[in-house]
């Protein structure tokens, strides 16, 4: 061999090429014959687009019509039904036949009596899978039939001209192979040896011993080997597999292999694509599994495996074999892979409820890994939520997607809110998708940061993100991996074994305290703004419907409707994919998400208020007097201005809105958890004002408590705190300030905003203002803001005597192109860090770029508030619908909308409704109870009117927590695992502020037993609760779940 290595290297690629040289290469020998002939094809089109079953596809034999090599199919999303038929040539005697087909899109070849048999995937790419391997009874038969449903779409939808745009509603695929082929299974051996040589001589050191003898053995192989000489086949195969027999040592890196099929519920393709990817997907695992008995694949997402339980049976059934057999494993343990920054606390409980509940009930099994590799960063709560839910360790990589600083560990133990301690791991090939390439066996080892403690990695392989999962060529190579000298050795593995052995044989691994932000797609937590305007929307919807029939079945011994309850979760965490709820799908997809939320609305309301009724039958106002009943679904006792709708009898109104539809009314001392009877409008006498200044040109509204001045244009120039007389507007500032960011990211569109943005924008100063309501219960301004020629603004901000807090109404129409909508307040208030609130529990950042990792936080997701507070005085922004923040030093910022064009180009165009607050505080966040203030914003007073001559003054407080205010009862439910016979009912509570508390919980009901479960709701042991009260201790940030049986 001339000593030459690129070139030779350069030798080694047209050896292998399927494009270049293929007629003179090693790939001219891969099959010994083909026919085309042999195979006769009729076809049938199902028209608009729908997604036909294979009854109703074979029940339509008559209409198909003969197709050929050459057509073409399509438009986009339609689905072709080809019929496929066989005539094996007599003189094929051959073990193994493979059929060959490439349409250039997906597809599932179903068998003849309606089973789904294998997936395809077209096209020209290293993912595609276009052999099918015939039975050897379809062999002996020489007659074979099957079915191919056809869908016109490729592995990643129809992106017109690029991966992440819009779809191209016009796609046409064209059918450019359907044939028989016979396998020289000498060459296909070579073949998959001769990559691992090449493959370790290019990525092996130069100055590697193992690496040169890699580049001399390939490169004698390519010498010895003659297309036409089966003789030099079997010669060259003989030097590849006595290089490749050398074992590794002892203290070699493992590198366990774990194959994997990541299937996006929905992103470049809608829901029901999705469906029948989990079918092309699986079924082709099972046939990998037939043939190579060491395979292990995992699949996660409970929801797919009911979509195929439903749609495919046969196949479900032959998943559950595979699971017996220890090959298919269920993992993770949550409905979906769902987004871990916007989510509620109890709707990542509900995703391991309902998670797991499925995989016990088919699989008899749970998993004790969560695992989630493709999510825009992680909650700090979901160590403890891991913990509590029974489970042990962790998977993901997306961290190395980071694009200011890299993580620092691969193995490591993450560290929740709680202490909650849970083994990671980060898979150092930087992947979820990996080929099972020498390559990326050779990553897991250069890459793994934490190689002094720990001598394993996980790498995870198989087609992914559009579905596919592995393919014959990387279990073929990784089988020839498994103990190569120059090599980690390769394992072929469950991953639960790999943690076990990374747990018993890691020495000190690193900690990593708090959450895992995400350096990257920080515009995840405001695209698509009506889909997270609906997910906060149904998560209180659904605590409401919850809490209110637990009420009324303890009160009124009414049916609790657990199961439509649970559908009606499943549809909210369906949602919560993690490529739905941030923002980064397919228009299609969010005219589907919508849709299920809106069924999620109309169901829940309806619930809810047969719930309502219920408890209202018999119960009315006091002495027949008219009134209202006045519910309360948060733990706080409060005292509000409330919307009602007028009733017949208007002498008493002491204030109509400003549209005249709606009466406000005081409500006074609703206690928490429960209700109250209204029969008087009750007066207030508070100072209360509103006017508009000629001389200065300004609108002041003033309560005893706080004064905000206005200029014209609707912008706050001062905000003073009457109590002590505190200026909290920054000098030559402004407050709700509205502000658009040239908004142009790098390439993921929806997904990402960067950090330049913040120096390009400008301020929104032309808004128009008029006072609209001037009463004792509430004063209002209005505020039109014209945004550009195509977008504007209107705004109401509403103040009551009752508090600080100043609440912005909002409506924007919006029609921008990368453009990106702020609102800002700058104030007098010094701190190096705010707080956020995250799933059941509060985050700290930083409110300075000091560092790199301080920096990369110039975008941030929080919930209902976020707070800036200094010793003694601090803002809250709290909103209803939003979830981006950004404080930089004194400015508070919150994220509104932006206006992405990929991969839907009519991102957020249209009219938008949310609403947020300011709140100033006397105190610090935890002394001026942000948290209850962020629930009270987000859980309206529920009021029904009553009218009735049979009446009782009623008040009633279901659960009660007394003074602390760190303390939050958060969900009130029916128990997962008792019967709705029973009245079984789950107090789900958390400590906010990060303190250990001793506290009183209360219950005015006939107790019987009080069990501490964990998250599955599974008892623990029994809390002593005597005198309609027991006595708990709680940890700080500790998530608690009782069960009570009543």
């Amino acid at each position: 061999m001339l000593k030459h290595r690129s070139i030779t290297i350069g030798r080694f690629n047209g050896f292998l090429s399927g494009s270049s040289f293929s007629d003179v290469n090693l790939y001219s020998a891969l099959f010994s014959k083909t026919n085309s002939s042999a195979v006769k094809l009729t076809a049938y089109t199902v028209p608009d687009c729908k997604r036909i079953t294979f009854q109703e596809a074979i029940s339509k034999l008559s209409e198909f019509k003969p197709v050929k090599v050459g057509d073409n199919f399509g438009p986009s999303w339609v689905t072709v039904w080809f019929n496929v038929k066989i005539q094996i040539p007599d003189n094929w005697n051959d073990d193994v036949i493979y059929f060959l087909w490439n349409c250039n899109n997906e597809g599932l070849i179903w068998s003849v009596d309606g089973r789904p048999l294998q997936g395809l995937t077209g096209g020209s790419g290293d993912d595609s899978r276009q052999e099918y391997i015939l039975t050897k009874e379809d062999i002996k038969n020489k007659n074979v039939e099957f079915y191919i449903e056809g869908a016109c779409n490729g592995m990643f939808g129809n992106g017109d001209n690029g991966l992440i745009n819009p779809p191209n509603p016009d796609r046409h695929f064209t059918l450019s192979k359907a044939e028989i082929a016979t396998p020289n299974n000498e060459v296909w051996d070579l073949l998959y040896d001769f990559q691992i040589i090449a493959s370790m001589a290019k990525n092996l050191p130069e100055s590697s011993a193992r690496g040169s003898q890699a580049l001399y053995t390939a490169n004698k192989i390519i010498n010895i080997f003659d297309p036409r000489c089966k003789e030099s086949w079997i010669r060259a195969k003989e030097i590849a597999s006595e290089f490749l027999k050398k074992n590794v040592g002892e203290a070699v890196h493992n590198v366990y292999a774990i194959g994997n099929c990541h299937i996006d519920t929905a992103w470049l393709w809608p829901y029901d694509e999705t469906k029948r990817k989990c079918a092309r997907s699986w079924a082709s695992q099972i046939r990998l599994m037939e043939k190579y008995p060491d395979y292990v694949f995992v699949a996660s997402q409970a929801q797919q495996f009911e979509w195929v339980r439903k749609l495919y049976p046969t196949l479900f059934t032959e998943i559950k074999e595979k699971f017996e057999k220890k090959q298919f494993f269920p993992i993770g343990n949550t409905w979906v892979e769902m987004d871990c920054n916007i989510p509620s606390g109890e709707s990542f409980m509900r995703q391991f409820l309902y998670g797991s509940k499925f995989f016990k009930e088919h699989f008899n099994f749970s998993s004790d890994i969560f695992w989630l590799p493709d999510t825009f960063g992680y909650s700090a709560q979901l160590p403890q939520i891991i913990k509590i839910m029974e489970m042990k360790y962790f998977f993901t990589q997306k961290l190395s997607w980071n694009n200011i600083n890299k993580f620092p560990h691969t193995s490591f133990y993450w560290i929740g809110l709680d202490g909650s301690k849970v083994l990671t791991h980060f898979s150092p090939a930087n992947t979820y998708t990996a080929n099972a390439t020498v390559n990326d066996v050779i990553t897991c080892e250069r890459n793994n940061k934490d190689t002094a403690y720990s001598n394993d990695s996980l790498l995870v392989y198989g087609v992914g993100d559009g579905g596919g999962g592995p393919l014959m060529k990387m279990i073929e190579r990784l089988q020839r991996m498994n103990n190569v000298d120059g090599l980690p050795k390769v394992i072929l593995s469950d991953p639960s074994v790999f943690y076990k052995h990374l747990e018993e044989n890691s020495n000190d691994l690193p900690k990593w305290n708090g959450e895992l932000y995400f350096e990257l797609h920080r515009g995840t937590y405001t695209s698509q703004a009506k889909n997270k305007m609906y997910n906060r929307l149904t998560e209180y919807l659904l605590h409401d419907v919850e809490f209110f029939n637990s009420l009324s079945l303890l009160l009124k011994n009414t049916d609790y409707p657990k199961d439509e309850i649970e559908e009606l979760w499943k549809d909210v965490l369906l949602n919560q994919f993690h490529d739905v709820l941030p923002g980064s799908s397919i228009g299609m997809v969010y005219e589907d998400s919508i849709n299920i939320y809106k069924n999620v609305v109309e169901k829940g309301n309806k619930l809810r208020d047969n719930a309502l009724n219920s408890i209202l039958s018999n119960s009315s106002s006091a002495s027949g007097k008219k009134g209202y009943i006045i519910f309360n679904s948060t733990q706080w006792t409060r005292s509000e201005i409330i919307e009602v709708p007028l009733n017949k009898n208007k002498s008493d109104i002491q204030q109509l809105s400003h549209d005249g539809d709606k009466a406000l009314l005081y409500v006074e001392d609703i206690p928490g958890y429960g209700f109250k009877t209204i029969t008087e409008n009750k007066l207030i006498n508070k100072e209360l004002s509103i006017e508009y200044q000629e001389e200065s040109q300004v609108y002041v509204m003033k309560n005893s408590y706080i004064t905000v001045i206005f200029d014209n244009t609707g912008r706050i120039t001062r905000l003073i705190d009457n109590e002590i007389n505190r200026e909290l507007i920054c000098k030559n500032t402004k407050g709700n300030q509205f502000k658009i960011y040239d908004d142009v990211p790098l390439y993921w569109d929806a997904w990402d905003v960067e950090i330049y943005h913040l120096e390009k924008g400008y301020d929104i100063n032309n808004g128009d203002v008029k006072i609209i309501e001037n009463g004792p219960l509430r004063v209002a301004l209005e505020i039109k803001i014209k945004i550009s020629e195509n977008s504007n603004i209107k705004q109401i901000v509403y103040l009551t005597p009752l508090s600080k807090r100043i609440d912005f109404e909002t409506e924007v129409e919006w029609h921008e192109n990368h453009k990106f909508l702020k609102v800002e307040f700058s104030v007098d208030i010094l701190s190096d860090t705010a707080t956020y609130e995250t799933a059941f529990g509060i985050v700290k950042r930083p409110t300075h770029y000091n560092t790199s990792w301080d920096m990369a936080k110039f975008e941030v997701c929080g919930h209902k508030f976020a707070d800036l507070s200094e010793y003694g005085y601090g803002v809250s922004l709290l909103n209803d619908s939003k979830y981006g923040y950004a404080i930089h030093e004194k400015t508070m910022r919150l994220s509104l909308l932006r206006s992405p064009k990929a991969p839907d180009d009519n991102c957020d165009m249209g009219i938008h409704k949310f609403k947020y607050s300011l709140l100033p505080h006397i105190g610090d966040f935890n002394e001026a109870a942000v948290v209850e203030e962020g629930y009270k914003f987000n859980v309206p007073l529920i009021s029904k009117y009553i009218e009735s001559e049979e009446a009782e003054n009623l008040t009633f407080q279901l659960f009660k927590i007394e003074k602390e205010k760190n303390i939050i009862i958060d969900t009130i439910k029916y128990a997962e695992n008792e019967s709705v016979a029973n009245k079984v009912i789950v107090l789900r509570l958390y400590e906010t502020y990060g303190g250990t508390t001793q506290f009183k919980l209360y219950c005015p009901l006939p107790v019987k037993k009080c069990y501490l479960c964990n998250g599955l709701e599974d008892t623990l042991y029994e809390v002593e609760w005597r005198n309609n009260y027991c006595n708990l201790t709680i940890k700080p940030f500790k998530i608690m779940t009782l069960k009570f049986f009543f």
